[in-house]
């Protein structure tokens, strides 16, 4: 009968297992963990950083979620958003096929967002 798990900032989990590092084809690492206890826990599934060391250990350390700037105000080609550092994006995008209409598109947009944000401003 396998036995639940929690752990959580103040308790940290230990389980005894092993662990198989490979290079593959193209360079990359990958290590996979086969536990040997009898255990039940919450899956999780994350970015992180590893750094294995010359003596064979191996040491994991979650990246934190990166948060995203939402747009204060979207077109069909662009957006303004504003940053955790105070500085205001803007940001364009136009298919490769739509090249001729640049100039046009991106003065009327960036002249649309100019003009809404005064009007916010204000």
């Amino acid at each position: 009968m396998s036995k639940k798990i929690d752990f959580t900032e103040e308790k940290s989990l230990t389980l005894d297992g092993f662990v198989t590092i490979q290079k593959t084809e193209d360079g990359l690492h990958t290590a996979d963990f086969q536990c040997c206890e009898d255990v039940q826990m919450e899956p999780f599934k994350g970015d992180f950083r590893v750094q294995g060391m010359r003596d064979g250990n191996i040491y994991m350390d979650e990246k934190p979620k990166r948060k995203k700037n939402k747009p204060i105000f979207r077109q069909d080609h662009s957006s303004l958003s504003l940053g955790r550092d105070g500085i205001y994006y803007f940001t364009f995008r136009l298919p490769q096929e739509e090249v001729f209409r640049l100039a046009g598109t991106l003065v009327r947009e960036a002249d649309e967002v100019a003009k809404k944000i005064i009007t916010i401003l204000d």
